[in-house]
């Protein structure tokens, strides 16, 4: 979805580059849902048909304990089958929440899960929340020409660098994404011409609005798929807040054989990849003779919001927080890449920040970047940072030019100095 809204911008620069493009560009929601659809279909049974070569049972059942070393798992039908083993790992993964309070949320709302299943269009969408997930959903709807709103209860992007998450929505904003602050849903209701009619409250004023929709997504936090698990059966404990599984450095829960990687464990990355190489991990040290555990400390990932941001190691308030401003070098720079040049667009939120120890050799402790191909550029330099790579490396780093990641070896203004970080030729 977000690689067909890049491709909508690229459409538009088209003709600076000499391509006779006609204008409007239309675009057709049914055909890009049915390619992603069938891409998704096609990685579902090429994992299953993988499992299938390497002997692995595959059970599509959903299963709960019945003691600690004994899952129940039922079909559709209601067909029951009993599963036992010496080591049982939990990797059930979250769901997205609605806000049951809201009145009408479940009925006529939709979630992030939802969105890429729509065989039609979602048209003037409302998208609730502030996470990585609500801003590149309605990153992408607004990429696609959709008039898009994003609602937000207080900051966006919490956990991340907050100076590069005002950027980021500074960028979606100046490109057609509409924000709604400080306010929170009261009520949706379906209007008789099936319009959705949504009214919110302004927290800083306390004054109630309403706008029509054609879609409200919700994207407020996922919640851990543990409560059908029977986990009390096992003596698994899990955080009564959270609902989230316990678990220790090994991935190992109250019941040392048990263990739960991923979403669904307190404490660990909501992400995709660190879950997989904590599971290889795991399975490394059960049967291979390893003794590796898995390393939560600069874990790379990137929001693919239409201006990507990418980051790796500490935010700037959390390297304040944990060394003292005074202990903290922060190098940045604005930049403008190769591919906004020619066809004349506004890079004025293209930004890089390096975090680094003052004292030299200058240890970073994290970088961020927002432009184009962020996670691209962001792998390479989460490698120097896992390494304990230093500020005076990264400037023995020769460039690759015309490169957006070049910039970051070329950083040298910082920001206690006060001199404009703008990239100049000289």
């Amino acid at each position: 979805m977000h690689q067909a809204a890049l491709l909508g911008g690229l459409i538009r620069d088209a003709h600076h580059y000499g391509w006779e493009v006609t204008h409007p560009a239309l675009h057709d929601w049914r055909k890009m849902a049915e390619a992603v659809q069938n891409h998704v279909k096609s990685l579902n049974w090429g994992h299953r048909v993988q499992l299938q070569e390497r002997k692995v049972s595959y059970f599509n059942i959903k299963a709960h304990f019945i003691d600690k070393h004994t899952v129940c798992g039922v079909a559709k039908g209601g067909k029951e089958t009993l599963l036992s083993a010496d080591h049982i790992v939990i990797a059930t993964g979250g769901r997205p929440k609605y806000p049951t309070h809201v009145e009408g949320a479940l009925e006529y709302g939709i979630t992030s899960d939802d969105i890429f299943w729509l065989k039609e269009s979602p048209g003037k969408t409302l998208v609730v929340g502030a996470s990585y997930v609500a801003l590149e959903c309605a990153g992408f709807l607004s990429g696609l020409g959709l008039d898009t709103t994003l609602m937000m209860r207080s900051i966006p992007l919490r956990g991340f660098d907050q100076q590069m998450s005002s950027l980021v929505t500074e960028h979606m904003t100046s490109h057609g994404t509409h924000f709604l602050r400080g306010c929170v849903p009261l009520g949706v209701k379906r209007l008789p011409d099936g319009h959705l009619q949504v009214t919110w409250e302004d927290r800083a004023s306390g004054r109630e609005d309403t706008d029509i929709f054609n879609t409200v997504l919700w994207a407020i936090g996922r919640v851990p798929e543990t409560r059908s698990l029977n986990l009390e059966k096992a003596g698994v404990k899990v955080n009564p807040e959270s609902q989230k599984i316990l678990v220790d450095a090994k991935e190992a829960t109250s019941v040392p054989h048990i263990y739960a990687i991923g979403d669904v464990a307190e404490g660990r990355p909501e992400l995709t990849p660190p879950a997989i190489m904590a599971g290889r991990l795991l399975a490394q040290r059960l049967f291979g003779q390893s003794s590796a555990l898995m390393d939560y400390d600069n874990v790379p990932t990137t929001v693919f919001t239409p201006l990507e941001y990418g980051c790796v190691g500490l935010s700037e308030e959390e390297a304040v927080a944990r060394h003292g401003q005074e202990h903290i070098e922060v190098y940045h720079a604005y930049y403008k890449p190769l591919e906004f040049t020619v066809a004349e667009r506004d890079a004025s939120q293209c930004y890089i920040k390096m975090v680094c120890l003052r004292k030299p050799p200058q240890v970073l402790l994290g970088l961020h970047f927002l432009g184009p191909n962020a996670g691209e550029v962001t792998q390479g330099f989460a490698l120097g940072i896992k390494c304990g790579a230093s500020y005076a490396q990264v400037m023995q780093t020769v460039g690759i030019h015309p490169t957006c990641a070049e910039e970051v070896a070329k950083l040298r203004i910082s920001k206690r100095s006060g001199l404009d970080p703008t990239v100049t030729g000289c």
